[in-house]
């Protein structure tokens, strides 16, 4: 099966947001290849490292918010 990881990265991202604290931080509990590849497309700072929480760019910030409450908003 082929996987439209343009999608999950959407769907991780908007999930990403609704951990966030600390104005731009949100816990980093998802898939490595996913944080790599959100990471590549300039929406969050390198994952890699002992921190527990990933960083968001302010365009990631931005995009995460925007895809959160069009996924999930009533």
């Amino acid at each position: 099966m082929v996987l439209n990881t343009d999608k999950i990265d959407d769907t991780a991202l908007a999930l990403l947001y609704l951990t966030l604290h600390d104005d731009n931080r949100a816990w980093k509990g998802m898939d490595w290849d996913v944080l790599g590849r959100l990471h590549d497309k300039g929406m969050i700072r390198d994952p890699v490292g002992k921190v527990k929480s990933v960083v968001f760019t302010q365009e990631g910030l931005e995009r995460a918010k925007a895809l959160f409450e069009e996924m999930f908003k009533k």
